[in-house]
């Protein structure tokens, strides 16, 4: 995955990253994203539990320092690397964190979309709603807006190049972030995925970080 960092003044900065994740039965997914490009970067891992109800718990391994940081749940709608994504938007989704408001169908980009309203239940969300449109054929999000806590638009995150795997899954190949207030935006675009790799949750413990190559 690449991820494309880019300021109010149009200059950018690339890095290069992988990202594991396993599904977990009854609780949220793992995930683990390991950065390898550019060096100062190089190393860096995040390391993600989501749940379902309870708090996620996250951590960051930084090599410069050799030494893993706990993301303390107060914390969790602070930017993600330096990007427009925050934790909190790097977790799995999960329906129990929501509740849900039906607003409208709506054609977005030549497709047939509902328009839902949903409100995260954790009080330290750094949002107050989210704005979704999933496609009406698959119920897959094309676009979602991040209000923030005084209930203004914050950002926009956009999906695209859907591609199914499996004859099941679909997923988006790009997404961008999209940061209004600031003028700064970030791309994740994906150039290879695979499923079924056998990776058990041995590999997302939190000892990994410090082991990851």
């Amino acid at each position: 995955m690449q991820m494309l960092l880019k300021n109010a003044q149009g200059e950018s900065s690339t890095r290069l990253m992988r990202t594991k994740s396993l599904e977990v039965d009854n609780d949220g997914d793992k995930g683990l994203t390991i950065f390898d490009e550019p060096r100062d970067v190089k190393g860096t891992a995040f390391l993600n539990h989501s749940h379902t109800i309870d708090p996620d718990d996250q951590w960051l391994y930084l090599p410069a320092l050799k030494r893993v940081k706990r993301i303390s749940s107060r914390n969790k709608s602070g930017p993600f690397m330096g990007s427009e994504f925050a934790y909190e938007d790097l977790s799995s989704f999960e329906l129990e964190k929501y509740s849900f408001n039906y607003l409208r169908n709506e054609e977005l980009n030549g497709e047939q979309t509902f328009v839902l309203e949903q409100t995260p239940k954790d009080k330290n969300s750094g949002y107050t709603k989210q704005i979704v449109w999933l496609d009406q054929l698959h119920y897959r999000p094309l676009q979602v807006e991040f209000y923030d806590r005084k209930g203004a638009l914050l950002k926009t995150l956009k999906f695209d190049d859907y591609k199914q795997y499996l004859d099941k899954y679909w997923r988006a190949h790009t997404m961008a972030m999209v940061n209004h207030q600031t003028g700064k935006s970030t791309t994740l675009t994906t150039s290879d995925m695979a499923f079924q790799t056998g990776l058990s949750d041995r590999d997302f413990e939190k000892n990994v970080l410090k082991r990851v190559k």
